[in-house]
């Protein structure tokens, strides 16, 4: 799909996720390996990135790198999350467009109900829609097209909107009707005002998101630390309900970080 943009001429930047272990906190980072010739694109480039302990199947800093490649000039941002969970819809909150790709009998007609990934999806594509597969992809495709009627229809829904559809990359068919309706959907979204309202709520997102992250992050200083393992005894040993300490924690952080910037300014 990527090398189809290329070849037309697009810049394309590809930001790939990769899953990592939550023993060693590692990750492979063989997405770049893998697009063999997207990589040897001139007119691509790929950055794999860890997705470490952040959840929703992106990057924490994900959304950064999407302005940063808007603002170095690419056309087309593609991000490729770690993927095929009910719960990774993060990228929803940072995407223009939310394509879910599916695999051929990945499961019945209960799974296309479930709510979910289902709800964010602007477009879900079948692929491996070709050999043997080809009848199972158009069962696939049929039932989850089924399962679309069913939910609710949102305000920046075009007409027809959301849709499945199959594909094969293997082949390179139904590439370009992807991207056709990815740009359908784009262009209407823009001429009715749901591109930059869009956006702008997803700025507000992650705007509290950021308040959350750094309300966290006051938890790592070691005043916070000691408090936190204090706490954590005395609800091992049963003194105290782990809300009841919880609400406590809370209360002491003022206090914690008042003693530490006290430590600091007199340093």
């Amino acid at each position: 799909f990527g090398t189809l943009l290329a070849d037309k001429g697009l810049k394309i930047a590809v930001l790939a996720v990769d899953p990592s272990s939550a023993r060693t906190g590692g990750s492979i980072l063989g997405d770049k390996t893998r697009m063999e010739r997207l990589s040897r694109n001139p007119n691509a480039f790929i950055r794999p990135s860890p997705s470490q302990s952040h959840l929703g199947g992106v990057a924490r800093r994900t959304r950064e790198a999407v302005a940063l490649c808007e603002a170095a000039g690419f056309d087309v941002v593609l991000i490729e999350t770690v993927g095929v969970g009910q719960s990774e819809t993060v990228v929803a909150e940072l995407s223009d467009v939310f394509a879910l790709l599916l695999a051929p009998a990945g499961g019945d007609e209960l799974q296309g109900v479930k709510r979910g990934i289902m709800e964010a999806a602007d477009l879900i594509v079948v692929n491996k829609a070709d050999g043997d597969l080809k009848a199972t992809a158009t069962r696939t495709c049929a039932d989850y097209a089924g399962a679309l009627r069913l939910l609710r229809k949102r305000p920046q829904d075009a007409p027809g909107f959301p849709k499945a559809m199959t594909a094969s990359a293997l082949h390179e068919e139904g590439l370009a009707n992807v991207w056709q309706q990815i740009t359908d959907l784009a262009d209407w979204r823009k001429a009715n005002g749901f591109w930059q309202s869009r956006r702008d709520e997803q700025a507000r997102h992650w705007f509290r998101e950021e308040v959350k992250q750094a309300l966290l992050a006051g938890l790592d200083r070691p005043a916070a630390r000691a408090k936190m393992a204090e706490l954590a005894e005395a609800v091992a040993r049963g003194e105290t309900a782990a809300a009841a300490a919880a609400r406590a924690m809370i209360a002491a952080l003022p206090d914690l970080r008042e003693s530490l910037d006290d430590g600091v300014n007199s340093a």
